[in-house]
């Protein structure tokens, strides 16, 4: 099958909006995702500057997978990237998708200069682990992800 990458346009965002619920429901969260596809339009091509960049998988059947990653900035290393999601429609695995849009994150933080580009991966999703893995990253066990909810950051005590 033939799929080209390349990176997201504005009318894209419906197909990634469906993978990122796709998403959702594989890793055991299908009602945690609030964001709308208005929110994913703005943020990403809207009047500021976006906040993320995106790059698809298109095949001969429409958008087949997306790579999301926004910039960060770590105190040891410097200017980093962030992968939020690297998401390939469970029926289009295995044709090589996931590697490349991998490849394309991997070349823009390059182009970026990045020192460094990090992402999570669920304990229990053994087989992105072994991609990841298989493509030189390190999974960094003895680390935990750490959140506070938009409710969090509301209740949390705020110091006058």
């Amino acid at each position: 099958m033939s799929y080209s990458i390349r990176p997201a346009v504005a009318q894209d965002m419906p197909a990634v909006h469906a993978l990122i619920v796709e998403l959702a429901v594989f890793e055991r969260e299908p009602d945690a995702v609030t964001l709308t596809l208005d929110q994913l339009i703005e943020d990403g091509f809207g009047s500021e500057a976006p906040r993320f960049h995106c790059f698809v998988a298109e095949t001969d059947d429409g958008i087949a997978g997306m790579a999301l990653v926004y910039p960060r900035y770590s105190t040891w290393k410097g200017k980093s990237l962030h992968l939020e999601d690297l998401i390939v429609k469970e029926s289009k695995r295995g044709l090589g998708l996931g590697s490349a849009l991998l490849s394309a994150v991997v070349r823009y933080g390059a182009q970026q200069g990045v020192a460094r580009i990090s992402w999570e991966v669920l304990s229990w999703n053994q087989s992105a682990i072994d991609f990841y893995e298989s493509k030189g990253a390190k999974v960094l066990r003895d680390w935990h992800v750490v959140q506070l909810s938009s409710e969090g950051i509301h209740f949390f005590p705020h110091q006058s």
